[in-house]
């Protein structure tokens, strides 16, 4: 049974990165369901079907109208409540890099925050909404993001306005997240808005009361540290909100590159939300969303792959259903997975479970844990390698022919291993992902150490070759130390 307030248990898809095939996620709804979701956070960002003069904003791999339409019949089904997420002033990268959209930046240099000020940005985020809004039946909650406006303040446009008595860049952000709620109170008057808390939580209680904002609003207190400061989530009850949610995360924020889930970190984070919400009425507490990020932002990498974190997301859903974690909890986990040694503390997972894209989960521990190190192992670490077949022999064809001899075998024995667990890698990614992703995700983390390796096998291949020519044409063989 769900633990005080958490009956919402909202698992988020940060689409954009890494955005799974809908066929992959028409797999994964079911699941999701078991394990005891009750909703998903859908951020679109630019996966989204957009149309007319947005479609700019629609990346190559962006879903189609049928594809959004069938999965959210499908959510429907499982009874999975659906909160689109559309970001409206922070983190609008992917609006603010095209040159259509570009006048629209707060600063120019910079794409991630919009100009407050300009009547064509309401325009803007109102015909993204309207065309989200279009596509969704039955909305209780619309998430319209503002978390992390960066450089807010900084364009000409508002610091002429900060100049006027009374301005302040705390009523500058406030005057934004009104603008864009009342438009929705508008448009949609029974779709309440969500917005990311970290906006909010400089601002005093009375500057926050007086600007209306708690009456349009619920803001969602997210904080993904495994230590989070129980005592500090008391204050938008007393300025006017009247209700709130919580943000935890189950992957995508314990590191910019991360490629695997350490669940001991997320559990624990999940865990400390619990002691929040012991202590929070439940009249007040909507719920909570579980955060899963793919990127940091739209130019950063991609952290860990949605199937990579599927245990974790499962550890962490049935904590929340459970209120708290326990070996019964532990043995359920692993039997809606079909993992029969799951590890909370480290990052192997040593069994290959059912759940779908498992396989991935598997090779990317290996591809994780091993490739690296066993290159390095013997590039940087065999006598023979750093000694006699180093760079500077290498490039110059100076090469003693008995050296190879030494290490040769193992180079070629490694480099077989690995292109065999890569190529089953790619075979099981494509299955789930756009070949964007897989060949982001293997330039990022397997071709580095492969290409090392590959060169070397090369740099072999091409000194025998060019032995094999002087012996034919010449006695005089430059080759040898």
């Amino acid at each position: 049974m769900a633990a005080g307030g958490l009956r919402q248990r909202l698992v988020h898809l940060d689409l954009k990165g890494a955005p799974p095939r809908a066929a992959y996620l028409r797999q994964v709804l079911p699941l999701l369901r078991t394990l005891g979701a009750t909703g998903l956070l859908l951020e679109y960002e630019d996966t989204f079907p957009y149309t007319g003069p947005l479609e700019p904003l629609r990346a190559p791999h962006a879903y189609s109208r049928q594809e959004l339409q069938e999965l959210l019949g499908l959510a429907k089904e499982q009874g999975l409540e659906v909160v689109p997420l559309v970001q409206s002033f922070g983190h609008m990268e992917f609006v603010l890099k095209h040159k259509e959209f570009a006048h629209l930046r707060e600063m120019r240099m910079f794409p991630n925050t919009l100009n407050p000020h300009k009547e064509e940005s309401w325009a803007l985020v109102k015909a993204m909404i309207d065309h989200v809004m279009a596509l969704h039946e039955d909305l209780k909650w619309f998430h319209i993001g503002c978390d992390e406006v960066y450089y807010l303040g900084e364009g000409e446009e508002s610091k002429q306005w900060l100049q006027q008595q009374e301005n302040t860049l705390e009523k500058l952000c406030l005057s934004h997240i009104k603008a864009v709620a009342s438009c929705m109170a508008s448009s949609y008057p029974t779709v309440t808005p969500i917005v990311w808390d970290d906006m909010l939580r400089g601002i005093s209680e009375e500057t926050l009361a007086e600007s209306g904002v708690p009456q349009l609003v619920q803001p969602m207190i997210w904080d993904y540290a495994a230590d989070l400061d129980v005592e500090s989530k008391e204050k938008y009850r007393r300025c006017g909100f009247s209700k709130v949610w919580f943000a935890s995360a189950f992957k995508g924020a314990t590191g910019v590159n991360q490629s695997l889930t350490l669940i001991g970190h997320h559990l624990q984070n999940h865990l400390q939300w619990l002691k929040v919400a012991s202590s929070t009425p439940t009249d007040v507490l909507q719920g909570i969303a579980l955060t899963g990020w793919q990127r940091y932002d739209h130019f950063s990498v991609l952290c860990e792959l949605f199937p990579v974190a599927i245990p974790s997301l499962a550890v962490c859903l049935q904590a929340l259903e459970n209120g708290g974690y326990s070996e019964t909890v532990k043995e359920n986990v692993e039997k809606l997975l079909g993992m029969p040694n799951l590890e909370i503390d480290t990052f192997m997972s040593t069994s290959l479970g059912t759940f779908p894209g498992s396989t991935i989960l598997s090779l990317v521990t290996q591809v994780s844990f091993y490739l690296k190190s066993s290159v390095d192992e013997l590039l940087e670490r065999n006598r023979y390698v750093t000694g006699w077949f180093s760079p500077y022999h290498r490039k110059r064809k100076i090469i003693h022919p008995i050296i190879m001899h030494h290490f040769q075998p193992d180079a070629i024995s490694l480099l077989s291993k690995w292109n065999a667990v890569v190529q089953d890698l790619q075979v099981a990614m494509e299955q789930v992902f756009h070949n964007s992703t897989v060949e982001e995700w293997m330039e990022e983390n397997v071709h580095p150490s492969l290409q090392k390796l590959q060169q070397v096998s090369h740099d072999k291949f091409a000194t025998t070759i060019l032995r094999s020519q002087q012996n034919r044409s010449s006695s005089k063989a430059t080759y040898w130390v």
